[in-house]
Parts: C-alpha cells; structure tokens; sequence
C-alpha cells in the first residue's frame, strides 16, 4: 500500500478508528489466534502465581489493548498537536525538561507499554525534542511507513545503527534520546544477562555504555493507559553522571525493576506477543562476554 492510502487513514476520525479495532480484536483473538501461543507460554512463565483464568483475562485485554495500539499508531500523523497533548499527559515533565534547559540530552529507557509509538510525538509537542531510536525494517516500504509515522510533530527516528554517529556529530544538541529497551539483543553472548520476570533475560549492553561513555543522565519512562485513548507518561530517574563509583549493569538493573514492577502493575499493556524469551542462557554459557 501507498503512503497516500496511510495519510488518507490518518485523517479518518478516531472513533471511527476504535469501530475497526474492534473488528480487529476479535479476528486476532478469536480468529487468527494471533501467536497464542507465544502470549501464552510468556504469561505463564511470568506469573506462575496467577491462575489459568487470570492469564486468560490478561491475554484478553492485550489483543483488545494491541487492536487500539495498532490504529492509534496509524491515526497519529493526522492528529493535531493539541489533541496529542491531550491524549498523551506527562505528570512531571519538568524533571527532564530542567536538563534540556540546561544544554544536556537526556536517555529515556522506554519499553512496548501501551503506545509506545506515540512517546516520541508527544514529547516534541510538550516542548521536548526526542531522537526515537529504531531498528531499521528490511522492507522498504515498511520502512518508509515506519519513518513517516515516527517523524510526525518533528520527532527524529534514528535507525539503531546510525545512534552512535548521531550522539558524536549533535553531542551538543540538547534532546531525549528514547530507546524502547525491553527489545531482544541481536547477539545474546553480548547482552547483559539477568533475571526478569522470573526468566534468564538478555538486555542491550548499549544504553549504559552509552550513557558512561557521553555522561549523560539516564530516565525510565512509564506509560500507563488512563482509558481508551488517553495516557499517562511518568519520568523516573535511573541514575546520572559521573558514573565512576556506580557498578557495572547497575543502569540496565534499575530499568529492570523499574520495568518489571509497570508490568506487574499493568500486565495487559506489555507486548506479550513479543518473542522476549527466544534464546536460553545455557546456550550462551561459554561465549557469553563477561561485564
């Protein structure tokens, strides 16, 4: 499909939208079954303390929650600023904003709760410019789709491998530098290893060595859905320069916790459709690079 047919889209008001997630909702639930199975064996390995029943309600509400993901994702380069705004509420802002005011970027530690996609957007438009960094897709077209959604407001996608020359060549350039950085490392010897949701869980070394090596201060952001539509986005330091005294894996094991207790709290939200827990430690045991 075209970029016109995605603009046209965009511009279909959104509670037209929420009729098609609907639809959607059901065909993947129902029909499709969409990776049930993955959802499935994820749910139970991250909360074998709740029942079958309570698992199956969670699984429910996030094919309904995905649906809504899905085409609010595509409704946001038509939305006007200030609906943004409305939709997407940051409760202490100032946090982050006092060092941009300052002349300082900032790394936001992100992760796929509620919309994700919106994030980057809805900060440029509450006076915070933000770098959304991505992994560049194969498919041409899905990449110029990807690129064309995530610049709306002025956002600046940054494919992954580009993130460090980027860093060097606006070192000075004062803005939030967003990872979403729950994702899968593409070489797990070389992630950082560590329980998470009851499972041996490799995490991308990058974000802490970025932040050490740049002096940069770092902060999770939780999203949390208000209703249909609406959310709430929270800043919570993680930890800030000079990083001498501070462990190694320290940064990426407050994101952890901070991370896990947002999932505890709010299960649905997570993208539990996400192969997080394809690969296996013991395979990794004798390459894996020690911190």
């Amino acid at each position: 499909m075209s970029l016109s047919f995605f603009r046209f889209l965009s511009r279909v008001p959104i509670t037209a939208l929420y009729v098609v997630s609907d639809v959607l909702y059901f065909l993947l639930a129902y029909v499709i079954r969409y990776r049930k199975t993955v959802i499935d064996t994820n749910l139970k390995r991250s909360f074998p303390e709740k029942s079958d029943t309570e698992r199956r309600q969670i699984a429910k509400k996030f094919y309904r929650n995905f649906a809504d993901v899905l085409v609010e994702t595509f409704k946001l380069p038509g939305m006007s600023s200030g609906e943004l705004q409305k939709r997407v509420l940051f409760t202490n802002k100032e946090l982050v904003q006092d060092k941009l005011a300052q002349g300082q970027a900032v790394l936001v530690m992100a992760s796929h709760q509620c919309n994700w996609e919106w994030a980057p957007s809805a900060s440029v438009v509450n006076g915070m410019p933000a770098d959304a960094v991505y992994k560049r897709l194969a498919n041409p077209v899905s990449e110029r789709l990807v690129h064309f959604i995530r610049s709306s407001f002025g956002a600046k996608p940054v494919p992954m491998k580009a993130l460090l020359r980027e860093m060097v060549t606006r070192r000075n350039d004062p803005r939030l530098i967003a990872l979403v950085a729950d994702q899968i490392p593409d070489q797990p010897e070389y992630g950082y290893w560590t329980s998470f949701m009851n499972q041996e869980t490799p995490f991308y070394p990058g974000t802490e060595r970025l932040a050490r090596s740049f002096g940069l201060p770092v902060f999770y952001i939780e999203m949390e859905r208000v209703r249909r539509g609406y959310y709430a986005m929270t800043f919570y330091p993680i930890a800030e320069p000079p990083y001498l005294a501070l462990p190694e894996g320290e940064i990426l094991n407050r994101y952890r916790d901070l991370l896990e207790k947002t999932l505890r709290k709010a299960p649905s939200d997570w993208l539990w459709s996400h192969k997080r827990w394809k690969h296996q430690r013991d395979k990794y045991v004798k390459t894996q690079v020690k911190w």
